[in-house]
């Protein structure tokens, strides 16, 4: 695969269809925004489609401060054929109840949406229009586009705020998710190259494997990257899909490739694993400069360093 940069996108493709939360997200990301953006079905098309060459990048949900994490992606992005995150992205999640036109809520016979919409917007629908059914739906924004059909399949729909501006719909309520602040967040996708400039504010993702499922291997993991003051702000277990109860381990780290402490640790963790899959270093989304604790930055390495090379 050529390498390629975030600089060097032209192209990409996100989760469709138009009018759903990733549609608001390649608006929001500020290093795409403004591309040419084509929708794919699922997410492993999204990320074919960059392995394919047919785009440079794909954008796709990784967690939802609901929900949790998008298992899809994360196992995506540890098959055969890995791709590296260049950017990340949060949104806001809004939802509003739509119709093709004026009715009242004691008119809404039945609600089409996607089932992870409908978990977000339970308590809202059991107090507002307790007496419809819920119908999934393969994307809220496929929701919108059916119930402008001539026999849609039910007669109210709950979307991303952003498909009232791509659908000829009629709102009906807005901001009717049960949590006002759930977001999701999504990553830029894209094939092997080299990470963007470190920023001070950026974020490391690894897939690391157990060399051997026994007693503190974890431990032996959260330790090389304690010993060298790097935060782990996201951990989760993930199945490696070869052996049936084998694990390995999502990770996202505070800090680039590029800076020693990270570098230093990496090594320390391919001492301790099997493997380390390197998933990218790229600026976190809404954060602040890292705050790093005496004996950990880069001069404090190249001091240690100096110090070394003239005991002998």
């Amino acid at each position: 695969m050529s390498a390629l940069s975030r600089d060097s996108v032209e192209k990409v493709t996100f989760l469709g269809p138009r009018g759903t939360f990733a549609d608001s997200a390649v608006q929001a990301m500020e290093s795409i925004s403004g591309l040419p953006a084509e929708p794919t079905a699922s997410v492993p098309a999204a990320f074919e489609s960059v392995r394919q060459g047919t785009a440079d990048a794909a954008l796709v949900p990784i967690e939802n401060s609901v929900e949790g994490s998008v298992t899809v992606t994360l196992d995506e992005l540890n098959s055969d054929e890995p791709l590296v995150i260049l950017d990340e992205v949060a949104v806001p999640i809004r939802f509003a109840l739509v119709a093709a036109g004026p009715i009242g809520l004691d008119q809404v016979v039945a609600v089409g949406t996607h089932p992870h919409a409908a978990a977000q917007c339970r308590d809202w629908l059991a107090t507002h229009v307790p007496q419809a059914d819920v119908v999934p739906t393969m994307s809220t924004a496929g929701a919108a586009a059916a119930i402008l059909t001539e026999s849609p399949p039910y007669n109210a729909a709950i979307v991303a705020l952003v498909a009232t501006r791509r659908y000829d719909v009629r709102v009906l309520a807005e901001d009717i998710g049960d949590n006002q602040d759930a977001w999701t967040r999504f990553v830029l996708v894209g094939r092997s190259g080299p990470p963007p400039e470190p920023t001070g504010c950026d974020k490391t993702s690894l897939v690391l494997f157990m060399r051997a499922n026994q007693a503190g291997a974890l431990l032996e993991i959260l330790t090389e990257l304690a010993i060298r003051g790097v935060n782990l702000t996201r951990i989760e277990s993930r199945p490696t899909r070869r052996v049936l109860g084998e694990y390995c381990f999502s990770v996202d780290l505070e800090g680039h490739v590029a800076d020693a402490r990270v570098a230093d640790a990496m090594k320390g963790l391919k001492r301790v694993c099997s493997n380390v899959r390197y998933l990218g270093s790229y600026p976190r989304h809404g954060a602040t400069q890292s705050q790093l604790r005496e004996g950990v930055s880069d001069a404090d390495y190249a001091q240690a360093k100096a110090w070394f090379a003239n005991l002998y």
